[in-house]
C-alpha cells in the first residue's frame, strides 16, 4: 500500500544548492513504491474552499522573485490527469465539502520544485491540491480521509510546505546555521505528537507548541502535513524520514505516513 509523505520543499534556491534537504528528495522516491499518479497538497495554492488542478497540460508558475534567472528557466513538464481531478473533487465533495476544480491551474514552486528533484522524468501524472488557511487543521485532516482510499490505487498523495516557515528572520542568519532554540523547541514537539500519534494535540499545535507563532506567522506551510495525515487513514504510523535546517529557522523535515 503506498504511503503519504510531507516534504519540506523550502526556498526554490533548493534547485541550484547542493543542500542535505536537496539530496533528501533526490533519493526519496528510491524508498517508495512508484506512483501511478500524485495528488499533490501545496502551499502556495489557497483558495476558500478546496480545488482540484484539472488542466491536462499544466503551465509553469514561477510565483517567486529576486532569484536567479535560471530558476525562471527550469520546466517540469509532468501531465496532469483530468479525470482523476474529477476523482479526487468528488471524493471531497462526498465527505460533505463544497470543492472546484481548477481546469488552468499550473505547477507553482510547492509543486515543482520537490517533484523536479523527487521524480526528474516528469512522467507521472500531476494533480495539484488547494490548501485553506483559514479553515485551520481539522479541515485538511478532513480533506485527507476523504482521499485516504487512494493510497490502495498507487497515488501518492503528497503534502509540500516547510515544517518551520519564519521568513522574516530567514536572512538574519548564514545558511548553515544550527536551528535557533524555539525552531528546536517547535520541531520536538510536533515530532512527538506526529510520532506518537497526538492527534488532538496536533489539532491544536498553534495554542500547545512551544513557537508556534514565531515559527508559523500563518500556518499555510504546515497545513499540507494534515493533508498526508488525514489521507493515511485510522491507524497510520508517522515516522520522520528526513531533518535538516536552511538558515537555521527554516527545518526541512520530511514525514511518511504509513
Amino acid at each position: 500500500m503506498m504511503p503519504t509523505l510531507f516534504i519540506s520543499h523550502g526556498s526554490p534556491m533548493i534547485m541550484l544548492q547542493d543542500l542535505p534537504s536537496r539530496q533528501f528528495l533526490e533519493h526519496v522516491a528510491e524508498t517508495l513504491p512508484r506512483p501511478k499518479a500524485i495528488v499533490i497538497a501545496t502551499a502556495h495554492w489557497l483558495t476558500r474552499g478546496p480545488a482540484v488542478g484539472g488542466a491536462a497540460n499544466p503551465k509553469m508558475i514561477y510565483d517567486f522573485g529576486g532569484f536567479p534567472k535560471p530558476l525562471f528557466e527550469m520546466q517540469y513538464p509532468a501531465p496532469g490527469n483530468p479525470a482523476l481531478a474529477e476523482r479526487v473533487a468528488e471524493m471531497i465533495a462526498a465527505s460533505g465539502m463544497q470543492v472546484g476544480i481548477d481546469p488552468n491551474r499550473g505547477f507553482d514552486h510547492g509543486v515543482w520544485v520537490p517533484l523536479k528533484l523527487m521524480y526528474p522524468n516528469a512522467d507521472i501524472p500531476v494533480v495539484p491540491l488547494a490548501i485553506q488557511p483559514h479553515f485551520g487543521p481539522a479541515h485538511h485532516v478532513a480533506v485527507g480521509r476523504a482521499l485516504a482510499s487512494l493510497r490502495n490505487e498507487d497515488v501518492l498523495v503528497l503534502g509540500s510546505g516547510t515544517f518551520t516557515h519564519d521568513l522574516s528572520r530567514f536572512w538574519q542568519f548564514p545558511a548553515d546555521a544550527e536551528s535557533q532554540p524555539d525552531v528546536v523547541a517547535f520541531s520536538n514537539w510536533m515530532d512527538e505528537a506526529l510520532t506518537s500519534g497526538d492527534t488532538s494535540s496536533l489539532l491544536a499545535y498553534r495554542t500547545q507548541a512551544p513557537g508556534a507563532e514565531s515559527n508559523h506567522p500563518t500556518d499555510e506551510h504546515l497545513l499540507p502535513i494534515y493533508v498526508a495525515l488525514g489521507a493515511a487513514g485510522d491507524g497510520a504510523q508517522a515516522r520522520r524520514v528526513h531533518t535538516s535546517v536552511d538558515h537555521g529557522i527554516c527545518r526541512m523535515d520530511a514525514y511518511e505516513f504509513a
